[in-house]
């Protein structure tokens, strides 16, 4: 069973940075896809980066230039860096996976950009 889990959320100052990892149970090489969708509350789950299996990374609108989405294979783990964080910002932050037909989630990790 694959089992993703994430870290390194927490509260941070706007302007300021965070960077977020999932690890993997297991070899993330399979993996068609990754990526980090969020959820801010009363709003819907948003994409807001992916890798692909080459490492070809892609981001929304909102966090271009702002946001670097990266992998690591040998230790199979994934990492959302964010910087220039803005209030908006603020929401949980969940790792997924594809492979084929197959998804995969973690459990969220929160992220509040506050003053």
């Amino acid at each position: 069973q694959v089992q993703l889990m994430e870290s390194g959320g927490g509260l941070v100052q706007p302007g300021g940075s965070l960077r977020l990892s999932c690890a993997c149970s297991g070899s993330i090489a399979s993996f068609n896809i990754m990526g980090w969708y969020r959820q801010a509350p009363g709003e819907q789950r948003q994409l807001a980066a992916v890798i692909g299996s080459g490492g070809t990374p892609s981001y929304a609108d909102f966090v271009k230039g702002r946001f670097t989405i990266s992998k690591d294979n040998a230790k199979n783990t994934v990492y959302l860096q964010m910087n220039s964080l803005k209030p908006e910002d603020t929401a949980v932050y969940y790792c997924y996976a594809a492979r084929f037909r197959d998804t995969y989630w973690g459990q969220g990790t929160q992220v509040t950009v506050s003053s």
